[in-house]
């Protein structure tokens, strides 16, 4: 029997603190705009290629920040990405790891991280 469950991800949820304060963080370092209106008073669906990023303040709680990256984002210059950050002033970012990747953390905490593709 065939699955009816697809082998793809439709979008990855976020616990966020303060909604606007992260949609507004996370629309500035992504350079997408922060027009979108928020859902139900706790949702932020985050304009993305491919699978999508929803902020959601009310999952949040410390217990529930990512302390690991769940995904990455993609670049194609890693060390441009992180002179990015760099200049971003963002929390918790770590050196460029085996010329691949790096984490950093948002206002809340949660883990992230870049990886050339």
């Amino acid at each position: 029997m065939n699955s009816p469950v697809l082998n793809e991800i439709g979008t990855v949820f976020i616990p966020v603190s303060n909604i606007e304060r992260a949609r507004d963080w996370y629309c500035d370092l992504l350079g997408v705009p922060a027009d979108d209106e928020v859902q139900f008073g706790h949702i932020y669906v985050l304009p993305m290629k491919g699978s999508g990023i929803v902020l959601d303040s009310k999952i949040y709680s410390p217990d529930n920040i990512a302390k690991t990256p769940l995904f990455h984002f993609n670049t194609l210059h890693i060390e441009e990405a992180h002179a990015y950050m760099l200049n971003k002033n963002v929390d918790g970012l770590t050196e460029i790891q085996h010329g691949h990747y790096f984490n950093f953390q948002d206002p809340d905490g949660n883990c992230l991280m870049v990886c050339k593709c």
